[in-house]
């Protein structure tokens, strides 16, 4: 997909194998950009917009927030704030290949996996009690050596027995593993992020998964939590976000290459995905982003 390129961060980790972070409001470090550890981040203060990959929505304090590697960050404070703040955000930076080897050894700990594989995506934790959040925080912060790591442990179990996880951007959604129907699902989704604009109806995603129309729904609703043609529209307007991000094309063209075959269809579908409008989302995404990055090139 294309979109406004972000800053890419190298995270240090050769004296440790998880990275904590607490800074305030206004810094340097609130920029779009990505990097190749899994970001847990707290928003401690303030409320704005949050984007994580092709997703634009609001923020406020208490709000926590898990992204997977090189997806898009940034939370954007509203300029409602003059004054600054000491402590906007707590966040913990860590590797795959850390909890997949702690997986390895104790496969108890594997189910954990799957939060981050919905963490490819950007994921929300809707609920999550702010005060425990912070709790677990600092606890991370303020343990040091095997203390740290059980601390940061008990948080990512918590966070998995979380129910209510909200998935934020349509790309990295899933990845096949072997030849399951969770595989056969992924291959359906990985030829419709490629092929978005061309029509597809139920069954011929069925056919592609060798499975009857009533399994493949059943299953693909499991897998993604969406039907079919609700995340198919997800994709294309995904996509379509990605256009308006980064180019000057006209909306109506933008729908029609996003495989929308009228603008007032494509507008429905936008504002019930994104919340906003396409020329809103052009707006926002512009005037929070790419200053940013025009100001840190």
């Amino acid at each position: 997909m294309s979109i406004i390129e972000p800053e890419i961060e190298k995270v240090d980790r050769s004296t440790r194998s998880i990275r904590y972070l607490q800074h305030g409001w206004p810094t340097d470090l609130c920029r779009w950009h990505a990097h190749e550890e899994y970001e847990l981040h707290l928003v401690v203060e303030t409320r704005g917009k949050a984007f994580v990959g092709d997703y634009i929505g609001d923020f406020k304090a208490g709000d926590l927030f898990m992204t997977g590697p090189n997806l898009p960050h940034n939370w954007i404070t509203d300029k409602v704030w003059s004054e600054p703040v000491e402590i906007r955000d707590m966040l913990i930076q860590f590797s795959h290949e850390s909890v997949e080897k702690l997986a390895e050894g104790f496969p108890e700990f594997s189910q954990v996996l799957q939060l981050l594989q919905l963490a490819q995506s950007g994921v929300i934790f809707e609920g999550f009690n702010p005060t425990f959040a912070r709790g677990h925080m600092e606890s991370i912060r303020d343990n040091k050596g095997a203390e740290r790591i059980l601390a940061f442990v008990r948080f990512l179990v918590r966070l998995n027995e979380h129910a209510e996880k909200k998935t934020l951007s349509v790309s990295k959604l899933i990845q096949p593993e072997g030849g399951s129907k969770q595989a056969r699902i992924a291959q359906v989704v990985d030829h419709l992020t490629r092929n978005f604009f061309e029509a597809i109806s139920v069954a011929q995603a069925a056919e592609m998964a060798n499975m009857t129309e009533i399994t493949f729904s059943r299953n693909f609703h499991a897998v993604t939590g969406h039907s079919f043609v609700d995340f198919l529209n997800r994709i294309r307007i995904g996509q379509a976000c990605g256009m308006l991000y980064a180019s000057d094309k006209q909306i109506t063209s933008i729908a029609q290459e996003a495989g929308f075959k009228n603008l007032a269809n494509f507008n429905r579908h936008f504002l019930k995905v994104r919340g906003m409008t396409p020329s809103e989302f052009r707006e926002t995404a512009r005037k929070d982003l790419a200053p940013k990055r025009q100001a840190t090139s």
